[in-house]
């Protein structure tokens, strides 16, 4: 029946239809003789060589990429930014680390100086008690002149408790001796009676002994003793050398 149809005496081509019917006529065909070969008894086993593996789905998007030039450039620029927010921040950290080490070596000097002003202050104190005591310890010194020998007098005086000015001193010298340390009288009372007056205030040489004060020569023309001795005497006898207008 096939062969008559498809051997017919008619001119019309094969549709599609039609030929794609004839081929799965054809292999249905094949596929019944297959089975019927097959045992009744025997297993069947289906084999898949020739299929295809599955695969996985791939999903595609038809929407256009945007805006990726822009990202990375946002990106670039925060790395950027963050990277000079460090450096600042390093940067900050230095300049403070360098002012802490400025202001404490400020203030190291300052101390230094401070302590360096003291000490030049405490040296200069005690260079001026160095003075002090040295100048306390020496004696003082006097010309070797009227003038000298009557200051050196009241200083000794002063210390004996002995009165007199500097002016009653020198009043008497002058009438007496008129400056002279070696004078000598030879013509009063006492010189006739071996006992003349000597030195500046004219003292005799018992008064000049009995009225000696400590700490002065025991040689009667010396001008500072027979000063001393006199002025001694005077302030016994008197109260003082100031009283003493004439011969004593």
């Amino acid at each position: 029946m096939y062969k008559n149809f498809l051997t017919r005496g008619h001119s019309r081509a094969l549709t599609r239809h039609h030929k794609l019917a004839a081929a799965g006529v054809a292999a249905f065909g094949a596929a019944a003789i297959g089975l019927s070969a097959v045992p009744s008894d025997a297993s069947t086993t289906t084999t898949t060589e020739t299929a295809a593996a599955p695969t996985a789905k791939v999903a595609y998007s038809t929407e256009r990429i945007q805006d990726v030039k822009a990202d990375v450039t946002d990106q670039l620029a925060g790395a950027s930014l963050k990277a000079e927010q460090i450096a600042a921040k390093k940067q900050a950290a230095a300049e403070a680390a360098a002012k802490r080490k400025a202001a404490a070596a400020a203030a190291k000097a300052k101390a230094e100086a401070r302590a360096e002003k003291a000490r030049q202050a405490e040296e200069a104190a005690s260079r001026a008690a160095e003075r002090a005591e040295v100048k306390k310890a020496a004696p003082k010194t006097y010309g070797n002149d009227l003038d000298g020998w009557i200051r050196e007098s009241l200083a000794i005086m002063k210390k004996h408790g002995i009165p007199g000015s500097y002016e009653g001193i020198h009043r008497n010298i002058m009438r007496e001796s008129s400056g002279n340390p070696k004078a000598i009288n030879l013509w009063d009372i006492n010189a006739q009676n071996g006992i003349p007056s000597k030195g500046l205030l004219q003292v005799i040489p018992p008064t000049f002994a009995a009225y000696h004060v400590p700490g002065t020569s025991k040689n009667i023309y010396d001008p500072v003793a027979n000063i001393t001795a006199a002025c001694n005497y005077a302030a016994d006898k008197y109260g003082t050398m100031d009283n003493v207008d004439s011969a004593y």
